[in-house]
């Protein structure tokens, strides 16, 4: 991992007054003193285009703007995501220490060559346990959808053709061998012309 993207809300050098920090702290200069290829930018345009050639994303922003960036950045290009815990970040970020941010890990300017080395070791590691994480979540909620839209069916066929639970699912099963669908899309179908035709008849039955 050598080449970073730094994220940063800070006005362009010859345009600040007082800065927050010393440029000496930025994480630009610190990471380039150790040997990082170093991608800096404001934008949100121009850091879609840098992310295509970055390993990871230094978000240099208070904490509660981590959350919108991090969602935009991961959309582009999945990485791992560090803060640049700074003085002034971290001062700015007091209101938001509690909320649920989708970091992988923490760089501050203190650190060592080797400090940055294994926090970025260990950013990348959290970072593929959080996509698997969020994979198999989503992978579960899929699964739970379809037991959902089955469910319904199978009621459905219960009231229709009176038959029981077990019955049902048989129905179901042998239709979508037969049409060669997964049953859940067999389920939906059957739900979806169900619900529109008690529309009909509740509409049919207010114009009476």
């Amino acid at each position: 991992m050598r080449s970073l993207l730094v994220i940063h809300n800070q006005a362009p050098a010859a345009a600040r007054t007082s800065p927050a920090s010393p440029e000496t702290f930025s994480p630009e200069i610190v990471l380039r003193s150790h040997g990082y290829f170093v991608f800096r930018t404001r934008l949100m345009d121009k850091a879609g285009q840098l992310a295509e050639d970055a390993d990871a994303t230094v978000l240099q922003l208070p904490l509660s703007s981590v959350g919108n960036w991090g969602s935009h950045l991961l959309q582009i290009k999945p990485m791992p995501l560090l803060w640049w815990c700074d003085a002034d970040g971290a001062a700015r970020s007091l209101e938001a220490c509690e909320d649920d941010i989708p970091l992988d890990g923490l760089l501050s300017p203190s650190m060592s060559g080797h400090e940055i080395h294994w926090a970025l070791h260990f950013a990348s590691k959290q970072f593929m346990e959080r996509r698997q994480w969020l994979n198999e979540r989503q992978q579960l909620l899929g699964r739970i959808e379809e037991r959902k839209w089955i469910d319904m069916a199978k009621s459905i066929l219960c009231e229709i053709k009176n038959v029981t639970e077990s019955e049902a699912y048989d129905i179901l099963r042998k239709q979508a061998m037969n049409e060669r669908k997964r049953m859940v899309d067999v389920a939906t179908s059957i739900v979806k012309v169900y619900q529109l035709l008690q529309e009909s008849k509740d509409k049919g039955a207010k114009r009476r």
